[in-house]
């Protein structure tokens, strides 16, 4: 338990400290309003066409920090998948095979998550989609390896 907590305490505060970083960084669209058709895609949801600066929600600062300075929001999608996974893997440690299905899921959704940031035009976006990529392989790989260990165990339910 006491690892889980320090793991859980140390990522937290990368994921704080990143999250401020990469929030300040994208602050940086208030600046570029001819960015503000395509990095505001959370603002034109409520409001339609972005036309003064005020208007903009503080989650497309994230957007365009992950287009344009992606070091910040990289780690932070590392700790966030870093803290499901720990999560996961602590409420699911007595039923092994559920973790092992738990990381499919976050496999097929980490696909999923490269898929849509596949087509990205920005160095970013691209980074981005590699991330998930290799992050939904080895989620999966990580899966398929606690399957074959539960079937050379014999503890794999029927």
């Amino acid at each position: 338990m006491i690892r889980f907590i320090i793991q859980f305490s140390v990522v937290s505060i990368f994921l704080l400290f990143s999250t401020v970083f990469a929030w300040y960084e994208g602050s940086a669209i208030l600046d570029n309003p001819w960015e503000w058709k395509y990095s505001t895609p959370f603002t034109q949801l409520l409001y339609g066409v972005v036309s003064n600066k005020n208007d903009i929600s503080q989650l497309d600062y994230f957007v365009y920090a992950a287009k344009f300075q992606p070091t910040f929001p990289i780690i932070m999608v590392l700790c966030c998948l870093y803290l499901v996974i720990l999560i996961g893997f602590y409420i699911l440690k007595q039923k092994n095979y559920w973790f092992a299905y738990y990381l499919y899921f976050l496999s097929g959704v980490l696909f999923l998550f490269y898929y849509f940031t596949l087509h990205s035009p920005t160095i970013g976006g691209h980074l981005l989609a590699s991330i998930f990529l290799i992050c939904g392989i080895s989620c999966g790989l990580t899966s398929l390896l606690v399957h074959l260990k539960l079937i050379r165990n014999s503890k794999l339910p029927n």
